[in-house]
């Protein structure tokens, strides 16, 4: 079975959701906490190009009221310079696994990527 890869913050309930999941279901996990480690911006893309900068953002958080981008337009170059500084500004976990991609808590998706041969 093929392990997956999940991007998030220790500090995060839906990112020790995902870790309880796939540990229950004796998937290898490799946990990146982006707080010890930023996300590159090619993976950034990798999940915008899939799912599109609106499901990405956590737009009702803290991080994202805070940095004032409810109320700023910025360039996309500019965004992914904010969320290497600040993973809050993330929809967490992400998670990459067996040819797949999902944000947040998405337990279908986390199903397909726990099943995946």
């Amino acid at each position: 079975m093929q392990g997956v890869q999940i991007f998030g913050v220790k500090n995060s309930q839906a990112t020790r959701a995902a870790e309880r999941f796939f540990k229950e279901r004796r998937v290898t996990i490799q946990m990146v906490d982006l707080k010890q480690r930023a996300l590159a911006a090619g993976e950034i893309r990798r999940f915008v190009e899939k799912f599109g900068w609106d499901a990405l953002l956590d737009r009702d958080g803290k991080a994202y009221t805070d940095a004032g981008l409810k109320y700023l337009k910025v360039s996309e170059a500019d965004l992914l310079a904010r969320i290497e500084k600040e993973p809050l500004l993330l929809r967490l976990p992400l998670v990459r696994g067996a040819n797949g991609l999902s944000v947040g808590k998405d337990e279908e998706a986390w199903k397909a990527m726990a099943s995946a041969k």
